[in-house]
């Protein structure tokens, strides 16, 4: 099993910036590929960015530009710098990790919230 634990949501102004944290524990693959989801309330969960364990990154249009992924295999840990956030990107963040043969795991989620 695979456990995943997010830190670093909250409020922040239209503009402001926030860093999110996830840290994998458990029974862990070098291959793998983590990264962050987000679900608006009444919307499906949609793919944030993605970084694979060698460093390809993939994005979401909607945050390209704005938004960096990246991680520390050494520490199990994968982060996402959000700057000119909207209020569109107000959601529950969800730390995702896949990997081998085919297991997806999912943190708690930790919201963001972005407001005047």
């Amino acid at each position: 099993q695979v456990q995943l634990v997010e830190s670093g949501g909250g409020l922040v102004q239209p503009g402001g910036s926030l860093i999110l944290s996830c840290t994998a524990s458990g029974n862990l693959f070098s291959i793998n590929t983590m990264g962050w989801f987000r679900q608006a309330p009444g919307k499906q969960r949609e793919l944030v960015a993605t970084i694979t364990n060698i460093g390809y990154t993939n994005y979401a249009a909607s945050v390209k530009g704005r938004f960096t992924i990246s991680r520390d295999n050494a520490k199990n840990m994968v982060y996402l710098q959000m700057n000119s956030l909207k209020p569109e990107d107000t959601a529950v963040y969800y730390c995702y990790r896949r990997q081998a043969p085919r297991d997806d795991y999912w943190g708690q989620g930790t919201q963001v919230t972005v407001s005047p």
